[in-house]
C-alpha cells in the first residue's frame, strides 16, 4: 500500500490485493471505492474513526518500567519508597481513587499506607498529621486526597506538604517551578497527558492546542506543559496554547476548538465538546470524569466531557472515559513517588 496524503485526506493511492482481507485494510482514510484497483468491482471499506488512546495499557507499561527501575534503585542501595495517603471524610470516589493508587504501589513495589480521618477533623489536626509525616524519614511521599471537607482550606493543606514529598505536585513551590520550567514534581494528571501524547507520537511543536478549563491543579499546569520550551527541565511541548473556561462564550469556545490540533478538556460537564467543534484529525484528550444515569439501562456510568461516540468520527486520536487519562494519572503518581524517594536519599547522602 502506498499513501501520499495521511489520515483524513481526500486523495489517496492504495494498491489493493484481493488476497488481503478487507478487515485488515484499516488505514484511517475516508471510506470509498477505488475503481482503478485490480478488482474494480470490489468496494474497499476504510474506517475514518479516531484511534482510541488506550491509557490503561500505556499506564501498565509505565508501571512495569517503574517496577524494574525500583529494583535497580534498591540494588544500588536506595531504601524502598513509602507513600502515605490521607483521606478526610467518607467520600466513596476518594476511597476508590486511593484504593487504585495503593494497588499501583503494590505492583511497582512501593510501600504504602492510607490514613483515614473523620469528616469532623479540624484543619489544625490535619496540618499536625502532615507535619508529622513531613518529619518522618521513612515516609518519602505524601498525598492528601482531594477534595477535603469545606471547613478545610485546600490550598493551605497542599502547601503544608513538604515540597520534596509532594508527589501530587500541588504545593505552590512545585507549581511555580513547573511554570518556570525548573525541576519539579509535576502534577500527575498533566504529566500523564504529556506522556500519552509522547507515546502516541502526537506532534506538538508549533501546533495549536486548546485547554478547556482553568483549575490550578490540572488545567493550568497542563497549559504550561503544552506551551513551555522543550529544551528545559520540564521537557515541554512547544505548542501555541489557548485557555478557555466558563466565561468563554460558547461560540468562541467552538471557534477556538475548531482551530486546535490538540484539545484537552477538564471541566466536569458531560458532552461539552461535540463533533462540530473538532477539526478533522485533531487529538482530543478527555480529562473529565462524570457519573451520569444511563436512561436505557437505569444504571450509572462514567463519561467524560467529550461526546465520545460523535467526536471519534472526526478526531484523529481520542481518549476514552474510563480507561484514558485516569490510569495515567496513577502511573505518573508512581513516577513522582520514585523520583521523590531518589532525591531525598541523594540529598541525605550529600549533606
Amino acid at each position: 500500500m502506498y499513501n501520499t496524503c495521511g489520515a483524513h485526506s481526500v486523495i489517496c493511492f492504495v494498491l489493493y490485493s484481493p488476497s488481503v482481507s478487507d478487515n485488515q485494510c484499516n488505514l484511517n482514510f475516508p471510506a470509498g471505492k477505488f475503481l482503478n484497483s485490480p478488482n474494480p468491482t470490489k468496494e474497499i471499506t476504510i474506517s475514518n474513526m479516531a484511534q482510541i488512546i488506550n491509557g490503561k495499557a500505556i499506564a501498565q507499561e509505565v508501571r512495569t518500567q517503574l517496577a524494574h527501575e525500583l529494583k535497580e534503585m534498591e540494588a544500588a542501595g536506595y531504601p524502598k519508597p513509602h507513600l502515605t495517603a490521607v483521606i478526610v471524610g467518607e467520600d466513596p470516589a476518594s476511597e476508590k481513587y486511593v484504593a487504585n493508587k495503593m494497588v499501583a504501589c503494590r505492583e511497582v513495589g512501593i510501600s504504602s499506607e492510607t490514613k483515614r480521618l473523620p469528616a469532623s477533623t479540624t484543619q489544625e489536626e490535619l496540618l499536625q498529621l502532615i507535619a508529622d509525616l513531613n518529619k518522618d524519614p521513612q515516609v518519602t511521599g505524601i498525598l492528601v486526597q482531594l477534595p477535603v471537607p469545606e471547613h478545610i482550606n485546600e490550598r493551605t493543606i497542599c502547601n503544608a506538604v513538604d515540597v520534596d514529598k509532594d508527589v501530587d505536585g500541588f504545593n505552590e513551590v512545585n507549581i511555580g517551578r513547573t511554570a518556570l520550567d525548573m525541576e519539579a514534581n509535576i502534577p500527575a494528571t498533566p504529566l500523564g497527558v504529556k506522556r500519552l501524547l509522547e507515546h502516541m507520537k502526537i506532534e506538538t511543536l508549533g501546533r495549536n492546542a486548546v485547554v478547556v478549563g482553568r483549575s490550578k491543579n490540572v488545567s493550568l499546569p497542563m497549559a504550561i506543559l503544552l506551551h513551555a520550551d522543550g529544551k528545559y527541565a520540564t521537557k515541554a511541548m512547544d505548542a501555541t496554547v489557548t485557555i478557555c473556561h466558563r466565561y468563554t462564550p460558547p461560540k468562541e469556545l467552538a471557534r477556538h476548538c475548531r482551530q486546535a490540533d490538540i484539545i484537552v478538556v477538564a471541566v466536569g460537564k458531560p458532552g461539552l465538546i461535540t463533533k462540530d467543534m473538532v477539526k478533522p484529525g485533531a487529538c482530543v484528550i478527555d480529562v473529565g470524569i462524570n457519573r451520569i444515569k444511563d436512561e436505557s439501562t437505569g444504571q450509572f456510568k462514567l463519561v467524560g466531557d467529550v461526546d465520545f461516540e460523535e467526536v471519534r468520527q472526526v478526531a484523529g486520536h481520542i481518549t476514552p472515559v474510563p480507561g484514558g487519562v485516569g490510569p495515567m494519572t496513577v502511573a505518573m503518581l508512581m513516577h513522582n513517588t520514585l523520583k521523590a524517594a531518589r532525591k531525598q536519599f541523594d540529598d541525605r547522602k550529600s549533606s
